[in-house]
């Protein structure tokens, strides 16, 4: 979700031979593997490795919201192999049978996975997924512009003091989701009203609003262009080394605790490449060169023994049960709630 310009353009390049990402399964190579992942989320390097150990070579192309990996994917206009949706996209792509199971006999690094991610509520018998990162959602803002009496709550991301220096969620979910905690609503309600109540609070915030957007939040923040954002501890983590003047915190209302895992779209040509893909993610060296590059919190129990201590015992990056109690995860929603999502997100945007 996620997730460094000098990657975008990497990506853009090894994205070429997928020419579109279609008709790849027309007369697939037996030694490639084609990713579709979220921008700034992966150590180039590890994509190099893996080509280097196994001969197979990474078609990487990018996405920004789940949403967009699930309009790509529905449409069929590409042949991926693997994919990095989120957690609640994850129990959508396995309602609506656009996913592999996996045959786990070719990911024994599998082991290596925290219990406590296994079993998921949006994988319960773990057939489909494999995760890849997770963390939390909060509110990222300039010291040197925010009063810190303005923050702690998401109400924050409606202060009219800083009009036009707030940065928004450009996806539905989020956003909505934002809108419901700030009402003290579930994120995983299915209550019509309370949803219409947050797309009206979003109206209100709308006019403060510098823009809506996704990964272009790093650039905004980074370079003292917006205040105000919510956006991923990992990914506040890096913002940080190039901005020392940015904080974080977890808004009092409540906020996100997301997982993104690994699957494998039905019908895809490279299937058993896949698989060697997840397993070698899975992998210590791979591990811990993912989780020092993003700063996204690791799955791997073996690569959270390897981090920094600091790092490793960030109450952030690896929550004790007094944060986890603020947070909530996003579950798979009616196809009823999904289509009003769909029609409120036009009210707003239009």
């Amino acid at each position: 979700m996620k997730r460094v310009l000098a990657l975008a353009v990497g990506t853009a390049l090894l994205a070429l031979s997928l020419s579109g990402c279609t008709g790849t399964a027309d007369a697939p190579s037996a030694n490639e593997v084609n990713v579709y992942n979220w921008g700034e989320y992966i150590d180039q390097s590890v994509l190099d490795d893996f080509e280097a150990q196994t001969g197979i070579h990474v078609n990487y192309r990018t996405f920004d919201s789940n949403e967009t990996m699930y309009s790509v994917l529905s449409g069929g206009g590409a042949n991926y192999d693997v994919v990095i949706p989120s957690d609640y996209m994850i129990s959508r792509l396995i309602d609506e049978d656009m996913l592999e199971p996996i045959d786990f006999t070719n990911v024994p690094n599998f082991a290596d996975i925290d219990p406590a991610l296994k079993n998921p509520d949006y994988d319960p018998e773990n057939l489909y997924s494999v995760p890849y990162m997770w963390g939390l959602l909060g509110v990222i803002y300039d010291t040197t512009v925010v009063d810190e009496a303005d923050t702690g709550s998401w109400d924050l991301m409606w202060n009219e003091n800083y009009a036009d220096d707030i940065l928004m969620f450009d996806n539905s979910r989020d956003a909505i989701g934002i809108a419901l905690k700030r009402l003290g609503c579930s994120y995983n309600t299915t209550d019509p009203n309370e949803i219409t109540a947050a797309v009206d609070l979003l109206i209100e915030q709308k006019p403060i609003l510098q823009a809506y957007c996704m990964d272009d939040i790093f650039g905004k923040l980074e370079g003292k262009n917006a205040s105000i954002g919510a956006y991923y501890y990992g990914d506040y983590l890096t913002m940080a080394e190039n901005n020392p003047a940015l904080a974080f915190y977890i808004p009092e209302e409540g906020t996100n605790l997301y997982v993104d895992a690994m699957c494998i779209p039905k019908g895809a040509p490279h299937k058993e490449n896949a698989e060697r893909f997840i397993n070698f993610m899975c992998s210590t060296e791979a591990g811990l060169k993912n989780c020092e590059e993003i700063w996204y919190s690791t799955p791997l129990l073996s690569v959270r023994e390897a981090l920094d201590p600091e790092v490793s015992g960030d109450p952030l990056a690896y929550p004790d049960s007094s944060i986890l109690e603020q947070c909530e995860s996003y579950t798979n929603l009616p196809a009823d709630i999904l289509a009003l999502y769909t029609t409120e997100w036009l009210r707003l945007k239009t």
